[in-house]
């Protein structure tokens, strides 16, 4: 199973650009999912974002979160798939 990734922030979110630069480095393929016209997802995300999130398995990760510990649940994601 391929893990599918969602990102979600806003545009003007500085530490969503930081969790952003660390998926990049880790050549994490993710979609960026801005929550500021969306009630629900402003509702559901809008005190924690930015917030990593596993489309397969329903993961979630809150910032602040460093290299180490998306590397960790990609390779779990990736077992258990």
């Amino acid at each position: 199973m391929t893990c599918q990734w969602r990102l979600y922030g806003t545009s003007a979110c500085h530490l969503c650009e930081q969790a952003a630069s660390i998926l990049q480095q880790l050549g994490l393929s993710y979609e960026a999912i801005d929550i500021a016209f969306d009630d629900r997802l402003n509702k559901r995300y809008g005190v924690r974002i930015p917030v990593l999130h596993c489309q397969q398995c329903g993961w979630e990760l809150d910032w602040p979160f460093d290299e180490i510990q998306v590397h960790r649940q990609r390779e779990k994601c990736l077992q258990e798939g």
